[in-house]
C-alpha cells in the first residue's frame, strides 16, 4: 500500500510539476493546428498547458482530487490514460473539428480519467453506487454543457471559452480505450 501511496504522489507531483513548466513555454506546446504535424509533441502536450494559471490551477486540483475520489483505482492505468487521451483527442480534434485552430487544456482528459476511473470503480465491490453516480453526474454535466453551450462561469474565470467537445472528446475516448484494453487483456 505504501508503494501505490509513493507512485499516486509522484505522478500527482510530476504531473502537477510538467504542465507548470509547459505553461511558461506554452505557444511551444499548445494545440496549433497548422503546426500539429510538422510539431507533433503538441498532441500531447496541448493538454497539459492551460490558457492562464487560473486555468492550470482549476485543472491540476482537478487531476491531484482524482487519486483521493478513486483511491482502489490503480495508478499505472490512470498514467497510461493521462498519456494516450490527450494524443487521441488531439487527432479527433484535428479531423472532426477544422475550425479549432488553437486549443489547450486538460479538462477533456480529465473527464476521461474521471469516467475510467468511475468505470474501474464499478467494477469494485462496494463502489458501485458511488460510481453510478459519478458517471451520472458526468454524463448531467456533459448534457448540460451541450444544451447551453457551455459553462459561462468557467469560461469568466478562466477569461477564455470551454470546448466542450474536448470534454466529449474525452469521456468518448475514456470508454473507447477502456473497453479496447479490456479485448487485449482477455486475448
Amino acid at each position: 500500500m505504501r508503494c501505490k501511496q509513493q507512485l499516486t504522489f509522484f505522478w500527482i507531483a510530476a504531473s502537477i510539476l510538467l504542465a507548470a513548466i509547459l505553461q511558461f513555454y506554452a505557444e511551444y506546446f499548445i494545440y496549433s493546428r497548422d503546426e500539429l504535424w510538422e510539431q507533433p509533441w503538441r498532441l500531447l502536450t496541448a493538454h497539459w498547458v492551460h490558457v492562464g494559471w487560473m486555468h492550470y490551477l482549476l485543472n491540476m486540483v482537478a487531476l491531484a482530487c482524482l487519486p483521493v475520489i478513486f483511491p482502489k483505482v490503480r495508478i499505472d492505468i490512470l498514467l497510461w490514460f493521462s498519456i494516450v487521451l490527450p494524443v487521441f483527442s488531439s487527432v479527433t480534434l484535428y479531423w472532426l473539428y477544422p475550425e479549432v485552430q488553437w486549443y489547450a487544456g486538460f479538462s477533456g482528459v480529465l473527464h476521461g480519467l474521471y469516467v475510467v476511473a468511475a468505470v474501474l470503480s464499478y467494477r469494485l465491490k462496494g463502489e458501485r453506487l458511488f460510481a453510478i453516480g459519478i458517471l451520472l453526474g458526468i454524463l448531467l454535466k456533459l448534457s448540460w454543457e451541450s444544451v447551453t453551450g457551455g459553462l459561462s462561469a468557467t469560461e469568466q474565470l478562466i477569461g477564455s471559452p470551454v470546448l466542450i467537445e474536448a470534454h466529449q472528446m474525452g469521456v468518448f475516448w475514456g470508454i473507447v480505450l477502456l473497453l479496447c484494453s479490456w479485448v487485449w487483456s482477455r486475448r
